[in-house]
């Protein structure tokens, strides 16, 4: 019997499928993996921006099919009825359904299990994917959505990828030098340290500061390093730890650092013209950029290849920027304090620390931080 990833490609030949896009899912990964290398294949910064992009196929007569997370269909739906339903264009979405199958991230819950009756109450039609044997019935439905001209959801449940190829994790070789030349141009140092490594090296400078740290390792890591009820740690909402940090900036005097992450900024990347509109003083965003979406298996993210963060940061308008990778060179962007809105690009090399979940309620997580803003 085929592993179901495989099956799912033939299904996808068999309907003609010849262009497809996506965001990274850790419980997709060997199946984005076989896509990319089966089809051509466009790697998206938002879910939003994938529906523009697979418009525009379709218009251009080709059969395209998106391939998200459930939470990102939040991100699509505007678009999907606007522009694609509007203009009567065929678009296959392939949904990695969280929050509903041994599920250990309660941030998804919400979305997962709610999905069918928000896909219901917009018009898109779905259908729902939970076993290996219900991938038979995805090619006819294929056929309709670029017969017809018309947007289907495909629900896939973790279920079906259990016990197959899809359930290990492949780690692919990763090239830092080819892929990271773009940021040596000024002079400036190679990556040396991991995102835990960066994270303890400015972790003296976070103390008793408000913190707001990215989703999934980076908020874990951070929790082992320094954890204090200064701390907000995003369990989901991919992209909104800088508007999130930019919130409270403008709401204390406080200072407020941001630890941010490329794969997040990307997007969501307005989110750095906003605060240089603003420009608070209080605001530090730290940028740390290891070319990878960490939190998910470590796929390749643009910065790896074609976009430099902190010229990305001056771009919007952000004037007290910094490229720091060694030690000395992190250290003195923490020290240094201008007056304003300052940007830290801190270039790293990929990897995830070996940490435990944060074992505190997301309710408790909330109260910790509110308290302390009011002190």
């Amino acid at each position: 019997m085929r592993h179901p990833e495989e099956e799912l490609i033939e299904i996808l030949k068999g309907a003609r499928v010849d262009f497809t896009a996506s965001l990274p899912c850790e419980k997709i990964k060997l199946l984005l993996e076989m896509v990319g290398e089966t089809f051509f294949h466009m790697p998206l910064t938002r879910e939003e921006e994938g529906v523009g992009i697979c418009a525009g196929a379709a218009l251009a007569g080709r059969r395209p099919a998106v391939f998200v997370q459930s939470s990102g269909i939040g991100n699509m739906i505007n678009a999907l009825l606007s522009l694609t339903g509007f203009y009567e264009l065929p678009l296959a979405i392939f949904v990695s359904r969280r929050g509903i199958y041994r599920e250990k991230i309660a941030a998804q819950l919400p979305m997962g299990q709610r999905l069918p009756g928000i896909l219901k109450g917009a018009g898109i039609s779905h259908s729902l994917i939970n076993t290996q044997d219900d991938l038979k019935g995805i090619g006819r439905k294929l056929e309709s959505v670029y017969r017809n001209n018309t947007v289907h959801a495909f629900l896939l449940s973790p279920e079906i990828w259990e016990g197959s190829a899809g359930s290990r994790v492949i780690e692919k070789p990763r090239h830092p030098v080819r892929s990271r030349s773009l940021k040596y141009v000024t002079g400036r140092s190679a990556p040396q340290f991991t995102r835990y490594a960066i994270l303890k090296i400015i972790a003296p400078y976070l103390q008793a500061r408000i913190v707001v740290c990215n989703l999934g390792f980076p908020s874990k890591e951070l929790y082992e390093i320094r954890h204090q009820p200064s701390n907000f740690y995003m369990l989901g909402s991919m992209g909104m730890v800088t508007p999130i940090g930019l919130g409270i900036s403008v709401s204390t005097d406080r200072e407020v650092v941001v630890i941010d992450g490329d794969g997040s900024l990307l997007m969501n990347p307005g989110a750095l013209a906003t605060a240089a509109h603003l420009g608070p003083k209080n605001l530090t965003i730290i940028a740390v950029d290891n070319a990878a979406y960490g939190s998910t298996g470590n796929q390749d993210t643009l910065t790896g290849s074609c976009v430099d963060l902190e010229i990305l940061a001056k771009g919007f308008g952000i004037r007290h920027t910094a490229k720091a990778a060694t030690e000395r060179q992190l250290i003195d962007a923490m020290k240094k304090r201008p007056k304003g809105l300052r940007f830290i690009h801190a270039l790293a090399v990929s990897g995830n620390k070996d940490v435990p979940n944060i074992d505190i309620p997301h309710l408790e997580i909330k109260r910790q931080f509110q308290e302390f803003m009011v002190r």
